[in-house]
């Protein structure tokens, strides 16, 4: 498969990506619940995505399926019947998972149940519960300055009982059983970058690369966070060995530098393409080793199963300032940032999949080029003097061990100039493409 690079980020996707987060932007998400449902089922207008639904109390490694949350009102009143607070204004106001409560406190009874951000005033928090009853409410800082003494009215209108774990998931079939794995989490209510951005970008990707399969299979999941993915990784122990590469995708619509977690193994072909491409790019990025915290890679690589897999961000986890909060809001996340982003991930892909190896056919010395009209255009393709280099290292390391990501980084050229050339060597007989590695 061959998907062509975009000299620029493509501003009409870089649109629909928004659109696809405004279009998500409202509804109540957590890690189980109708928010997610219906989050999935609006992703299937895109993709057809196979819905998958988990029953509570079922074991998945370490951990059980918990009980299903469903939300439908909760507020604050103050003594002058004025809602201070009111999860329709906002689903952050409510602390995910609170189990249902209806009362009428002082206000320093209800304190305790309070969150807010001295250092960021104007903004609500989102904070969670999901594996300790309790109950709580997130508000601005100015507004809990605000609140005068009295009795307060309390309802957080909400159910915890036996349901159902629901998570998506969408295979794309290449001509090998070999996977590409990407992930990206579907269980925050109102958070653009931190949740929605990834969402949209993984969507779209799939819906590019289902277009036009290659030679890896790809398998696309929408998960709620941590308790999904162990869920996953438990119902498909027996077929983990397929997955080869993978990244796990989120906070990729900000404006932000961006960002490469390595796998767990470190030195997996996926973090090398990773760095190979926002390189090649030009673009400001920064490389992270790996560390048993932050979103589920930490899962893929546990241990037990220490499978290849990443994660490409632009901002990271916890490193910019709306993080969790409700300023991680429509204005946070850009057009041009998203459709860069899919950009990278596209080009990811793109050099995955042409990263053979090949042997060369006339090994004793340099073939004679110009004979062969390799210094001329080459099925539209005009060869110059980096061209023409770009040639001479493929021709060169193309012995059947080294792969065109080797010779790319060797000689320090753009991989898409290296897979040029191996395309213009190929089709004048001087290469053959040599086994892939086990």
């Amino acid at each position: 498969m061959e998907i062509s690079p975009e000299s620029r980020p493509d501003l009409e996707s870089g649109r629909h990506l928004h659109d696809l987060i405004r279009r998500l932007y409202p509804i109540c998400r957590s890690i189980t619940g109708p928010g997610v449902r219906e989050t999935l089922s609006i992703l299937r207008d895109h993709i057809p995505l196979t819905v998958h639904e988990v029953p509570t109390g079922t074991q998945v490694l370490d951990w059980t399926v918990p009980r299903e949350w469903t939300l439908r009102d909760a507020y604050i009143q103050a003594p002058d019947g004025t809602r201070v607070v009111d999860f329709r204004r906002s689903n952050l106001h409510v602390v995910g998972y609170s189990v249902p409560v209806r009362a009428t406190l002082t206000l320093e009874e209800l304190r305790p149940h309070l969150f807010a951000l001295p250092d960021a005033p104007d903004w609500i928090p989102y904070r969670t519960s999901y594996y300790r009853e309790s109950w709580g409410f997130c508000l601005a800082q100015r507004v809990l300055d605000s609140l005068p003494e009295g009795r307060y009215e309390v309802l957080i209108d909400a159910t915890l009982a036996d349901g159902h774990l629901t998570y998506g998931e969408y295979f794309v079939p290449g001509s090998t059983d070999r996977e590409i794995l990407f992930s990206c989490h579907v269980c925050h209510p109102s958070l653009c970058n931190d949740n929605l951005s990834g969402i949209a970008v993984q969507t779209f990707l799939a819906k590019e690369l289902a277009a036009n399969p290659g030679r890896y299979s790809y398998r696309f999941l929408f998960l709620p966070a941590t308790i999904g993915s162990i869920t996953w990784l438990a119902r498909n122990r027996d077929r983990l060995d397929r997955i080869r590469h993978g990244l796990v995708v989120t906070c990729v619509g900000d404006p932000g530098r961006f960002t490469y977690k390595r796998s767990r193994k470190g030195d997996a072909e996926i973090d090398r393409v990773v760095p190979h491409v926002l390189r090649a790019a030009g673009v400001e990025h920064e490389c992270v080793d790996f560390t048993p915290y932050g979103y589920d890679e930490r899962q893929y690589g546990s241990p037990g199963f220490d499978l290849p897999v990443g994660s490409l961000t632009r901002s990271s986890h916890g490193r910019y300032p709306e993080y969790h909060t409700s300023a991680d809001d429509l204005d946070l996340v850009r057009p041009d940032s998203l459709a860069e982003s899919l950009r990278h991930y596209r080009e990811v892909v793109r050099v995955l999949e042409g990263n053979l190896r090949y042997r060369n056919l006339q090994p004793f010395g340099e073939p004679q080029l110009g004979r062969r009209g390799l210094y001329r255009s080459v099925a539209g393709w005009l060869a110059d003097a980096s061209d023409e280099m770009a040639m001479l290292w493929v021709l060169n390391f193309s012995d059947g061990r080294h792969t065109l990501l080797d010779i790319a980084e060797r000689g320090s050229i753009p991989f898409g100039r290296i897979r040029r050339a191996a395309n213009a060597l190929l089709e004048a007989g001087l290469l053959e493409e040599a086994a892939e590695a086990a």
